[in-house]
């Protein structure tokens, strides 16, 4: 069933990547296995994933260790406490959730002391939700270099989880938003941004359409988990 949904999540992308003429290329799917065991990653493995996301350090930490790296990435994409920092280690090819210059200062400071770069994306609140976590648009484009110039990480692009709409036609304008935000950072500071980690289960065709060049997939693959909003 896995490889089933699996092909099938990428069948809908290949339509979505059509639709909006876009470079195949230039999309990945993260395929979320937070609250999934060994087995089902495996399977999924097998089916030919090579993007995993997780949420949580302590969750993520085992599962890495006995998986391994070869021939897959894992992308950390959940809230990411500053105290919990000092476990990333070097396991996880990309952090999508960085939503404060404090947070990426304690990852910077880290992984410097440890003289390796840490890939992150920066975490926008595009929405204006107040349960959300990230940046308000406008803190970002005055910090955005700020995160840039940190040593020991480097600022790939940005995030955002919009508001969760049984419609995704609705979630199209957060994700416009994300991507005119990008464009308009990179041409005031002249900076190559070139990720938006954005779309989810039910919504990760219009964000594609709209310029993701990350989806982060989990429910449709694996099936409903015990729920944790933004990152399925």
């Amino acid at each position: 069933m896995i490889a089933k949904n699996l092909s099938e999540v990428r069948e809908r992308i290949s339509q979505s990547i059509l639709k909006s003429k876009r470079n195949p290329d230039t999309i990945r799917l993260v395929v979320v296995s937070k609250q999934v065991g060994i087995p089902q990653i495996e399977e999924a493995r097998t089916a030919g994933a090579t993007v995993f996301g997780e949420n949580k350090i302590q969750e993520a930490g085992p599962k890495i260790d006995q998986i391994g790296t070869e021939g897959i990435s894992w992308h950390f994409i959940g809230h990411l406490q500053k105290n919990k920092v000092k476990f990333l280690g070097e396991r996880f090819d990309l952090i999508h959730s960085v939503d404060s210059f404090e947070l990426a200062e304690k990852i910077a400071k880290q992984c410097h002391s440890e003289s390796r770069v840490q890939s992150v994306l920066l975490q926008v609140n595009v929405s204006g939700e107040t349960a959300k976590f990230g940046m308000e648009p406008e803190e970002l484009e005055k910090q955005v270099m700020a995160f840039s110039q940190l040593q020991g990480i480097k600022v790939e692009g940005l995030m955002t989880i919009p508001p969760f709409d049984p419609d995704p036609e609705n979630s199209r304008k957060h994700f416009s938003r994300l991507r005119e935000l990008r464009d308009q950072c990179e041409k005031q500071n002249s900076l190559t941004l070139p990720e938006l980690s954005m779309g989810m289960s039910h919504d990760f065709e219009v964000a594609v359409e709209e310029g993701a060049t990350l989806v982060r997939v989990g429910t449709a693959i694996f099936g409903p988990r015990r729920a944790t909003p933004g990152e399925n």
